[in-house]
């Protein structure tokens, strides 16, 4: 069963001027593992946290450091939850799928109930 829905997208070239404007941003939003992707990569990686963030809720409980994305033994983007993030994900499968093309990054979670 579903629990949970979340999408968002971001401008690349707008992430791109806040990253630069704001030093100390990429080492808040990112895990040590993200920081060194590429800029498009990046947005698509900070889209899929705000899904993530949309498909829970919007819990308070949610930590940028807590949502680590990483690709997992296929190749394909999955979440490595950490923290409270990884309690109240307990029981669940949370699938992500990313994109960046056009400018544009865009992320879509589901977060399932663990049958």
């Amino acid at each position: 069963m579903i629990t949970g829905i979340g999408v968002d997208v971001v401008d690349i070239a707008r992430f791109e001027r806040a990253l630069d404007r704001t030093p100390g941003l990429r080492e808040r939003l990112f895990a040590e593992s993200e920081r060194s992707r590429p800029t498009r990569s990046l947005a698509a990686r900070f889209a899929a946290k705000e899904a993530l963030i949309k498909a829970f809720g919007g819990t308070a409980i949610l930590r940028w450091h807590d949502m680590e994305v990483v690709n997992g033994d296929s190749g394909d983007p999955e979440f490595r939850l950490h923290g409270a993030l990884a309690e109240l994900a307990a029981g669940q499968h949370v699938h992500v799928s990313m994109t960046h093309d056009a400018g544009v990054a865009t992320a879509f979670v589901v977060v399932e109930a663990a049958s």
